[in-house]
């Protein structure tokens, strides 16, 4: 594999407004969440924004950055445009999407996430799910839930994405953790696909992808990232990296 990790950002946020650049610790936000990705060790980051000020700020932290439309639906709409743009030649067969909005990511998670995508694996898409252990997230509408069938160590295969409390009965619920690594091809085709009917009832993007027969593999991890959204969020995620820096 040759990967390439694309961070989508930009500055609409309705409950965060800003948010990239959002300071923590005396630095944006955007450059923590690079600054994570540059210690993954998988490949070149690459900010993709229809911010300058955001560009900026990611060429700043070490990364490359590429503009990109305004109008996008989605995270992967935008790193889309920016692949095409970035590398024309198709250097880079896998694209991890890593979240803007991840500023205390452990770098492992990244390279976690590329695992089912290894040479000879059958996955188009994989992403990592940690198992809940606080039993409020059981029920909560903003925890997704990924249903997946066993298929390897700590692997599943996904059969839904949910809001909903899935699946019923004795056993645990993973949460879904938004990290994403395509295969070049599943990306250019995932893009292209009409928003599914389940993707539209869940408000989950992801089930697009299911619904069009492509296949997602979970890498089953132990903890879950803060994605701050909120300003509770980012108070979190000031301690955290100020308890670090001690």
């Amino acid at each position: 594999m040759n990967p390439l990790i694309l961070i989508p950002a930009r500055l609409a946020a309705t409950r965060l407004p800003d948010k990239p650049l959002a300071d923590i610790a005396g630095r944006p936000m955007i450059a923590h969440v690079v600054a994570q990705g540059l210690k993954a060790g998988l490949g070149p980051v690459v900010v993709a924004t229809d911010a300058p000020a955001i560009a900026a700020a990611a060429e700043a932290a070490g990364a490359m950055a590429v503009m990109t439309r305004p109008d996008h639906a989605s995270g992967s709409d935008r790193i889309a445009e920016a692949l095409a743009s970035l590398d024309p030649q198709r250097v880079h067969d896998v694209v991890v999407n890593v979240q803007g909005d991840l500023p205390t990511l452990d770098p492992a998670l990244i390279a976690a996430v590329t695992a089912p995508l290894a040479e000879g694996e059958p996955a188009d898409i994989a992403t990592i799910a940690a198992e809940i252990v606080r039993e409020e997230e059981r029920t909560n509408p903003n925890v997704v839930k990924v249903v997946g069938t066993p298929c390897g160590p700590n692997r599943l295969r996904a059969l839904y994405f949910t809001r909903a409390t899935a699946p019923h009965g004795e056993g645990p619920l993973y949460h879904h953790i938004g990290l994403y690594a395509y295969r070049r091809a599943a990306l250019e085709r995932f893009v292209a696909l009409a928003p599914g009917t389940l993707e539209k009832r869940e408000k989950l993007e992801q089930l697009r992808a299911l619904e069009a027969g492509m296949r997602i593999d979970v890498g089953l991890v132990d903890t879950v990232p803060l994605g701050v959204d909120t300003p509770a969020d980012l108070e979190r995620a000031r301690r955290i990296i100020a308890g670090a820096a001690e």
